[in-house]
C-alpha cells in the first residue's frame, strides 16, 4: 500500500475516517455505514472503498477494544465479555465469506438501500425497548453476530447497529455492548479482508488514509464512552442509528 492520492484528497479522506471512527467507537456503530456512502459520493468505486474500510476497521476495532478495557468500559479479563466478543467474531466467518461473494456481483445501489432500511429499523427497535431489560441469551448473541457479519461483508457497514442492538436485547449493558462490538468488529474484519484479497478485486489506494484517520480518533472516542451514563448512551445509540439509516438512503438516492 502506498500513498497515491493527492494531498487535499488524502487529507479529506483521513479526516472523514477520523470523524466516522470517533462516532463508531463512541456508540458502537457508524464507521462503514457513514463512510462508505460519503466516499461513493466523492467518486470512489465500491471495490476501492469496502476492502479499505474493512482493513482500517480491523486495526481500529482491536485498538478500540484495548482502550475500552483500559478505561473500564468493559473487562475482557472477564470470561463472559471476552467470550461474547469471540463468539461474535467466529459467527462472522460464515456470514462474511458468503456476503463478500454476493457483494462483488450485485449493484452498490441495492446494497446501500438494504443497509439503510435495516439500520433505521434497528434504531427504532432500540428506542422502543429503551426501558426494557432482557435476560442474557447466548443464542441471540450468535444469531445477531451472524446477521451483522453478513451485512459487514456485503457493504462495509451495518455491523455495529445490529450487534449493539443484539447485545442490548440479549441482556448486556450499553458500555459493555459498545466495547465488545469494537473488538468483535475488528476480529470479524480479518476474515472479510482476507476474502476480498483472495478475490483479487480489491483496490487498496484508500487504505493508508483510512488507517491513519481511524486510529487517531480511538483514544478520544473510548474516553467519551467512559464519561457518559448508560441510559444516555442507549438514547444516543437509538437516535444516531436512525439518522445513519436515513443518511445512507439519502446519499444513495442522491
Amino acid at each position: 500500500m502506498i500513498f497515491e492520492l493527492g494531498i487535499t484528497t488524502g487529507l479529506t479522506v483521513m479526516l472523514l475516517a477520523l470523524l466516522a471512527e470517533y462516532v463508531d467507537s463512541s456508540i458502537g456503530m457508524g464507521y462503514g455505514t457513514t463512510l462508505t456512502p460519503i466516499l461513493l459520493l466523492y467518486g470512489f468505486e465500491p471495490l476501492q472503498i469496502i476492502p479499505a474500510v474493512l482493513l482500517s476497521q480491523l486495526v481500529a476495532g482491536i485498538f478500540a477494544g484495548f482502550l475500552h478495557h483500559k478505561f473500564g468500559n468493559v473487562d475482557f479479563r472477564s470470561g463472559k465479555h471476552l467470550k461474547i466478543a469471540i463468539i461474535l467474531a467466529l459467527c462472522g466467518i460464515i456470514g462474511t465469506i458468503a456476503s463478500v461473494l454476493i457483494a462483488i456481483n450485485i449493484s452498490a445501489l441495492y446494497l446501500k438501500l438494504y443497509i439503510g432500511f435495516l439500520v433505521i429499523t434497528v434504531g427504532i427497535v432500540i428506542l422502543i425497548t429503551i426501558n426494557k431489560k432482557y435476560a442474557f441469551s447466548w443464542e441471540k448473541i450468535a444469531g445477531f453476530g451472524l446477521f451483522a457479519a453478513f451485512n459487514k461483508g456485503l457493504s462495509g457497514g451495518g455491523y455495529g447497529p445490529v450487534v449493539v442492538m443484539g447485545q442490548l436485547l440479549s441482556g448486556s449493558n450499553e458500555k459493555n455492548a459498545i466495547a465488545i462490538t469494537a473488538l468483535a468488529e475488528g476480529l470479524t474484519c480479518i476474515v472479510a479482508v482476507i476474502a476480498y484479497s483472495v478475490t483479487g478485486r480489491a483496490i487498496w489506494v484508500l487504505a493508508p488514509y483510512l488507517l491513519i484517520g481511524s486510529i487517531l480518533s480511538v483514544p478520544l472516542s473510548t474516553f467519551t464512552v467512559k464519561i457518559i451514563k448508560g441510559k444516555q448512551l442507549r438514547m444516543i445509540i437509538g437516535i444516531a442509528t436512525i439518522i445513519l439509516g436515513i443518511f445512507t438512503i439519502i446519499t444513495v438516492l442522491h
